[in-house]
């Protein structure tokens, strides 16, 4: 893909699953990426695969709920790298005690709306705050953010996972209607079911199948058919490609 050689790009969430496979991705492509993740070692352990394959990677440890964090994850990429080109926000906060708890709102625990929007959403905030004023000081950058078809999908449980997602919209829009003249794209990947680590461990057949059944696509996704779509907006090839929305799930969502 064009014009992704020599940039700096910082994953929020690279550990595992489509974190992992987009860094993957980008150094393949020339990237430098800066694998942030509050699991360490496996961040860690996906740097060095990387640097193994001839790519450039570094592991960072961060936590998406915590603002201090958030400045040394962005303070780290600089001071290795010299700047920062782009970020992916692809973490979450999928715990049995938060996801898992996240039911309806006749039951709900108000702990677990808080827990889920400080991470999932006021992360994704702070990770972009964090990162806007050294792509506005080198004329642009890119910024993908990493929704979810629960923003639209209307499920009986995880409202407050829902909310969320579909705020990660809202803040892409903003982000991308505020400094877009300035050089700043912004876009959204929200993904159906994909197999990664998480959904494998979880194994949940009864989903899987039903996913499978709503989707247009003869399996299920994988971490890599993300990373592609997650390159190609970093990518200059999209350059013309700002403040959208792209359902990456085979088809489950149909949406003009």
């Amino acid at each position: 893909m064009k014009g992704l050689q020599g940039k700096r790009i910082v994953i929020a969430g690279g550990a595992t699953g489509i974190g992992a496979a987009t860094a993957e991705r980008l150094a393949d492509e020339g990237a430098s990426v800066v694998v942030g993740d509050i699991n360490l070692a496996a961040a860690e352990a996906t740097a060095k695969g990387i640097a193994e394959a001839g790519g450039t990677a570094i592991a960072v440890e961060f936590d998406l709920g915590d603002e201090a964090s958030i400045r040394a994850l962005v303070d780290r990429t600089v001071d290795e790298f010299g700047g920062v080109d782009g970020l992916f926000n692809v973490g979450a906060d999928l715990s049995p005690a938060t996801l898992g708890g996240d039911v309806d709102l006749l039951e709900m625990d108000p702990a677990v709306w808080r827990r889920t929007h400080d991470v999932n959403l006021l992360g994704y905030a702070l990770t972009c705050r964090a990162v806007l004023p050294h792509l506005l000081g080198q004329g642009g950058g890119v910024i993908v953010n990493t929704s979810s078809g629960a923003a639209w999908g209307g499920e009986p449980t995880r409202p407050a996972y829902a909310a969320s997602k579909a705020g990660i919209n809202a803040l892409t829009r903003h982000i991308a209607s505020r400094w877009g003249k300035e050089g700043i794209r912004c876009n959204v990947v929200a993904p159906g079911l994909v197999m990664g680590e998480t959904q494998q461990g979880q194994g949940d057949q009864q989903m899987q199948a039903m996913a499978l059944q709503y989707a247009r696509s003869p399996r299920l996704g994988e971490p890599a058919d993300l990373a592609g779509a997650v390159a190609f907006l970093f990518s200059d090839d999209a350059a013309w490609v700002s403040g959208q929305a792209w359902s990456i799930d085979g088809g489950m969502s149909l949406r003009g």
